[in-house]
Formats: C-alpha cells, structure tokens, sequence
C-alpha cells in the first residue's frame, strides 16, 4: 500500500449534530408543545366561562407530547454525559492529519509515475553493470545509440519527481505529528485544557506543527496557544528519527518491497528475475 511508504511518519467542523444540538432540538420540541397546550388551556378558560368560542374537539391533539418527543428528550438529557463543551480535541488532530495524509497519496501518485518513466535509467545501469566483457560492453553501446531518445528523462519527469518528493516528506511529518499528539492521552488533555482555559472549542482552534520548533502548537481563537513538544520534552513524545533509521525502515516497507528498485528492472518490468 502507497501509505506504506510514510515511515516518515493524521480542523474540521464537528458533525452536522451533536449532544447539545440533540439536546436543544428535543427540548423545544416538548416546550413548543407546552407553549400551545398553554395557549389552548388559557382559551379554553375564557370561551368556557363566557361562552363566545368553541374548537372543533381536535386541537389538543396538536398540542400533546408524543411518545417519541418524549423518548427523545429523555434520551438527549442523558446523553449530554457524553457532551464535549470544549471540542474533541483527538478528532479534530486525526482530521487535521487525514487532510495531510490526502496529499500524500496524491504525491505518492505523482511520484510513483514519475519512478516508472525513468526505470529506464534502471535499465541501462543494470546492463552497464552486468558487462564484464568488451563485447558486452559493444552490446550496451549499441543499445544506448540506438534507444538514446527513448532512454533520456525529461526536466518535467525530473521535476515531478524533485516535487512530490518533497510534498511526501512534508506532508507525512505532519500527519505523523497529529496523530502522534491524538494518540496521546495526556497531550490532548493539555491542548483540550487550553481550549477550555481560553473558553474556546478544538475546532474553533488553529492545529499546526512546526519543525524547527519540533512541536504540534494549538492555537486557540483568541490568538493564546499551546505547544506539545515531539522531540522527547512533552508527554514521553520521541519521534525524530535519523536519516538511516528511516532509509531502513522504508527498506522494509510494502512499497518498496514490491517496487523495481528492489527486484531490478528486467524482474520487475520482463518478469526475468
């Protein structure tokens, strides 16, 4: 899987509805009831002693509470338990990290075409290589003449590649950040303290990691903000690993395991393996 790859290595809105809009939605649906049950009530109290109006006999059935507005009130004062008054703080990080981590695929893509047109310099250094003799030496002359349109890159090809490269590595960090910070207890309970202190929401907030600081600041809509620390400083987050720790664990990754770096071209591309 392409996602394999980001050994490098997620604010969205709430969703549509939440505890305290169930809450609110159910409560005045009972206390729009109430209100014409009253209403009724009082009508009914002035025509019955003066006798100058009548209903038609059906009007309190408009005005009674049925068991499914009752249900859902009910219901909606329970589950206000489970009311997050200062946001969710992990979901907003793990949306935040989805949207990096949507980039990074559509680099992956970028990138891994951009690995397929130039295998054809995999090609010739295979054969290159693999000439021991003269007269296999010849036969990589004569190939590279007669192939050399074919077998050059193009600046385009080049640049793709330079382009999506980079876009990988900046975007993997910092969906790796995110949900490093999302994974950790006592990081999102530091940044959801923050929101409440400032009297804000997660989601309202501003996410951003940083990596000369080398940290995930939160910054909450009154412009404070809070900082968690992944170079080992906050909440036991180590995450930076060196450039050979990482070009060994992508040299165990799905994506590269089955890419023509690894088996060569003739293998990969001739199935000659």
């Amino acid at each position: 899987m392409k996602k394999a790859i980001l050994i490098l290595l997620l604010s969205s809105a709430l969703a549509s509805s939440n505890e305290l809009d169930y809450l609110i939605e159910s409560t005045s649906s009972i206390v729009d009831q109430m209100n014409k049950g009253v209403q009724m009530v009082g009508a009914g109290l002035e025509y019955s002693h003066q006798g100058t109006g009548l209903s038609d006999g059906t009007m309190h059935l408009e005005a009674q509470i049925t068991s499914a507005q009752l249900s859902a009130y009910n219901s909606a004062l329970i589950n206000m338990s489970n009311y997050l008054p200062y946001g969710d703080t992990r979901q907003t990080l793990l949306d935040m990290a989805d949207e990096h981590l949507q980039i990074v695929d559509e680099s992956v893509d970028v990138f891994t075409s951009a690995v397929v047109q130039m295998q054809t310099a995999h090609q010739v250094v295979e054969m290159a290589e693999t000439a021991a003799t003269p007269n296999e030496e010849e036969q990589v002359k004569d190939f590279v003449t007669a192939n050399v349109e074919s077998l050059q890159i193009t600046q385009e090809t080049v640049d793709d590649y330079n382009s999506s490269l980079e876009s990988i590595e900046e975007n993997a960090n910092i969906a790796s950040s995110f949900i490093a910070v999302a994974n950790n207890t006592e990081a999102t309970e530091f940044l959801r303290q923050g929101a409440e202190d400032n009297n804000t929401t997660a989601e309202m907030s501003s996410v951003a990691y940083d990596a000369n600081q080398q940290w995930v600041k939160m910054t909450y809509s009154n412009g404070n903000a809070n900082a968690v620390f992944l170079n080992g400083q906050s909440f036991g987050l180590d995450l930076y690993l060196t450039g050979a720790e990482i070009l060994a664990a992508g040299s165990e990754s799905e994506y590269y395991q089955t890419s023509p770096m690894l088996n060569g071209y003739n293998c990969y591309f001739n199935q000659d393996c």
